[in-house]
């Protein structure tokens, strides 16, 4: 049976791959700093996961944790545009040095595939939608430098030392566990939670940047069919849902889901924000098999429904 290292694997997206591999049948060694992500996304595991604490910035730490698995999701950064603005040093040294201590460790111990995290933000600001994996990237904010510069440590591997890699550009991932108690995290997260809370949204701009969504469930197949298909090293595709809608209709949605009637605050627009993204998604599924099964309305309200648990809970 195979083994499958899952960085950042106490996070919110990390925790959702370590539940699907632990359904299929996989063994799970996650490796997890606990900065970010929490505890209870695993406790339901107790001994089925291997859990390694510690930063991927160690190279000694990350040397273990690679030790004897067949794949590599990577999925651990600080994954905060904003934060990024704020504090780029230690963005890049998480998501540039980390990235590079664990293609290292991978390379080293002749991992079967390493599959890369990245981020739509490598698009920038180009104003063509929607966003192909042929375009030429621009990113705008050191987040989206630093998730791009790990995608070409991820292709140089490929060629310089024949790992088999693979990079997702991952569209605005939601669902359930997304925290929303920090300002970093998703704008679904906060504004469904504000709102459950009977408090007003806060919007940056005039409401009509556009984003496309992509419920989590869509993100860990496509991680797990990139372990799986044949596919060259070094290839990347985007994972997104394949259609946009603005914040605005985000808004709407979410009022009618949480039964709000709450009209959102328009701030200023924040550096480093993208007007608007879209994918093209034609590669994905044509070379990974990759085929979104839950809309963007299917699962906001499931997440919806898991945050108004949370309160019942407490």
């Amino acid at each position: 049976m195979a083994t499958y290292l899952v960085t950042g694997g106490a996070g919110f997206i990390g925790s959702h791959l370590v539940d699907e591999i632990v359904r299929r049948g996989g063994n799970v060694r996650v490796l997890d700093d606990f900065s970010t992500g929490r505890a209870d996304n695993l406790a339901h595991h107790g001994e089925r996961v291997e859990i390694v604490r510690g930063d991927i910035r160690d190279l000694r730490t990350v040397m273990g944790a690679v030790d004897g698995v067949d794949y590599v999701l990577h999925q651990a950064a600080i994954p905060s545009v904003s934060r990024s603005v704020e504090d780029p040093l230690t963005s890049n040294s998480a998501n540039v040095d980390g990235t590079l201590n664990l293609l290292w460790a991978a390379k080293h111990h002749k991992v079967k595939r390493f599959v890369y995290a990245a981020s739509s933000s490598a698009y920038g600001e180009t104003p063509e939608l929607p966003k192909v994996e042929t375009m030429r990237e621009g990113p705008i904010s050191p987040y989206g430098v630093t998730k791009f510069v790990g995608e070409l440590y991820c292709k140089s591997f490929a060629l310089c030392y024949g790992l088999h890699t693979v990079a997702l550009r991952y569209f605005n991932v939601f669902g359930p566990r997304q925290v929303f108690d920090s300002p970093y995290t998703g704008v679904i997260a906060i504004f469904a939670n504000l709102l459950l809370d009977g408090k007003r949204p806060k919007i940056f701009g005039d409401g009509e940047h556009t984003r496309d969504f992509n419920f989590i469930a869509n993100t860990v197949q496509a991680n797990l069919r990139a372990c799986e298909a044949e596919v060259p090293p070094g290839s990347m595709y985007n994972i997104a849902g394949g259609k946009r809608i603005s914040l605005n209709e985000l808004v709407e949605i979410l009022r009618e889901l949480t039964g709000s009637d709450l009209e959102p605050i328009y701030a200023p627009e924040r550096a480093g924000d993208i007007k608007h993204s879209l994918a093209d998604i034609t590669r994905a599924k044509n070379e990974l098999g990759y085929k979104p099964s839950v809309d963007v309305r299917e699962g906001l309200a499931r997440t919806v429904e898991w945050y108004k648990g949370l309160r019942v809970r407490a």
